[in-house]
């Protein structure tokens, strides 16, 4: 995570509202591993095994990483960007009027401001 410069607390928030930690997790739209990588996603960084944990986060983290810089550090469009797409943000001017996406922002956020994590 430092090495995308990117908080190691930002990402276990990530994983553990993406997966719960579960690095076999699959969603109903094909996401999958510990940071629920789409397969074209997967692909474009590639990644060879997506249930493999180091090459998941690994990929994951660069490419929230990417988001966060193509939002110029706006930590909200990026992470709903990683849940609904940079399309669906760009699209709407920011968080996109998705349920699911709203949810998912503040889960994220709530891990990261609150989470019970020990200090990095």
């Amino acid at each position: 995570a430092r090495g995308q410069g990117v908080s190691p607390t930002l990402i276990k928030s990530v994983i553990e509202v993406e997966s719960g930690y579960d690095h076999m997790a699959r969603s109903s739209k094909g996401a999958m591993g510990l940071m629920q990588l789409m397969p074209g996603t997967a692909q474009d960084l590639g990644v060879s095994d997506p249930w493999n944990p180091t090459e998941n986060i690994t990929a994951g983290t660069k490419y929230l990483s990417w988001l966060i810089r193509k939002y110029d550090g706006n930590l909200m469009k990026a992470l709903a960007a990683y849940n609904a797409g940079p399309n669906a943000v760009d699209t709407y001017g920011g968080i996109p009027p998705y349920q699911e996406t709203t949810n998912y922002v503040r889960s994220v956020l709530a891990r990261l401001n609150g989470g019970g994590y020990a200090a990095e």
